[in-house]
């Protein structure tokens, strides 16, 4: 790399990596969620069924369709990161994440078009799953080749900031157009103003990713392989397997404590819509600020002491915690999902940066893409069907907390068996 390529690599604000590798994320899980809180809406709308329940049925599986798309999304953007650059995966996933979304918000329904309706419904998820693929691991690779290496892990937990951030955005105004709007006028056309916002977040990532340095490990990096994914099935399925190993905690734990543990609380545990609604939100809230101390403890201590602890906590703690959660008091199920942020923002806040660290650099977006999104893929966006199907195989609420147990001993002997990269240079 010769000197103008350096100072092109050099950014003018240290912060502006870090906030563009974050947006995207928020982009993700403000569309995550205000899906979720409409999917009854757009299943009326789009799948007009004999019942509610076979209509809300169909919204959510096209919801986990984009899902599945996802190992697809991670080795296109794996090919394009890998061969042509980091920057242009940030550039095209936030473009590939916005459009959809805003195409979503002006769909005709099943009554003006029939059944195209719920075509174009399924594919404008698709191509939303397509772009998530590249999206997170995009961002993390780049802001792990951004940053020095004695401060990797706070910079990284920026993706993580990003979801909660995400999320908290995709309910707010989720709960403002519902308190506004009466159900009428949201039926009608109030669904389609969270959709046609996040727009507004798609154009602000746009704009904070178009100008960015491309990493200077990308630019130091030798000839790229001729097709990244089949130099990283041949020689390195081994780092992608570790990749899927290391991220099973943070997809089960995240997804059952922090995405369904809402409809956990007041379906199973007895307590109010609004009382569950305030301990997931004080929860979240509660993660984001861990992750950012774990991340920073990382870089101090090392990956593997963090994600160690954490994994051991998960497998010791999970049970007890979620069996006080279901005595149904509303302080003791606060003080149960608080201890739950400190144990899963713990982990999760470390891995970004790690399955960076353990991937190699010439196929590092292609390996961190598959690894990652066959995990989330297999496991995290399935995570709530599980744990419902757990509770009715079996009839005991507390169950699911054996399926933390079991991802976190999987992760737990993965990371075992990790080297410690966070005091280097990524290779």
């Amino acid at each position: 790399m010769d000197s103008q390529q350096e100072e092109q690599a050099r950014p003018d604000n240290p912060n502006r990596p870090t906030a563009a590798g974050a947006i995207g994320n928020v982009l993700e899980w403000y569309d995550f969620t205000v899906y979720a809180f409409f999917a009854g809406t757009i299943g009326r709308l789009f799948f007009p069924q004999s019942s509610e329940t076979d209509s809300l049925i169909a919204a959510f599986g096209v919801f986990a369709a984009g899902y599945l798309m996802r190992p697809l999304g991670g080795i296109f953007f794996g090919h394009i990161g890998d061969r042509y650059g980091r920057k242009p995966v940030l550039v095209l996933s936030t473009l590939m994440m916005a459009v959809p979304t805003c195409a979503i918000g002006l769909l005709p329904t099943s009554e003006q078009i029939g059944p195209a309706a719920a075509i174009l419904l399924v594919f404008f998820r698709l191509l939303q799953g397509l772009s998530i693929g590249g999206e997170y691991t995009g961002s993390v690779v780049y802001m792990a080749e951004s940053a020095k290496p004695g401060r990797r892990g706070l910079l990284c937990t920026a993706s993580i900031l990003g979801a909660g951030i995400g999320t908290l955005l995709g309910s707010g105004v989720a709960d403002l157009i519902n308190t506004v709007l009466p159900k009428e006028e949201i039926e009608s056309w109030g669904w389609r103003i969270p959709f046609l916002a996040g727009a507004l977040v798609g154009i602000v990532g746009w704009y904070l990713r178009r100008n960015l340095p491309e990493t200077r490990d990308a630019l130091r990096a030798a000839p790229p392989p001729r097709l990244p994914i089949t130099e990283t099935l041949v020689k390195c399925w081994r780092c992608v397997l570790q990749v899927a190993g290391l991220n099973l905690m943070h997809a089960v734990s995240f997804f059952m404590i922090f995405v369904f543990m809402k409809t956990y609380l007041h379906r199973f545990a007895g307590l109010s819509e609004t009382q569950a609604l305030t301990i997931s939100t004080i929860g979240l809230l509660a993660l984001m600020g861990v992750t950012l101390v774990a991340g920073a403890v990382s870089d101090y201590v090392g990956r593997k002491p963090v994600l160690i602890t954490s994994a051991v906590c998960a497998i010791v703690f999970a049970y007890p915690l979620l069996t006080l959660v279901n005595l149904g008091n509303f302080w003791v199920a606060l003080a149960c999902q608080l201890a739950f942020a400190v144990i899963v923002g713990s982990y999760s806040g470390t891995a970004p940066a790690a399955m960076a660290e353990i991937s190699p650099g010439h196929v590092r977006v292609t390996t961190t893409s598959l690894g990652y999104n066959l995990c989330m893929a297999l496991f995290g966006g399935t995570t709530p069907m599980i744990t419902v199907i757990l509770i009715e195989q079996t009839g005991i609420d507390t169950t699911p907390a054996l399926y933390i147990m079991l991802a976190a001993a999987i992760s737990l002997f993965v990371v075992l068996r990790l080297d410690e990269p966070s005091k280097g240079k990524l290779d």
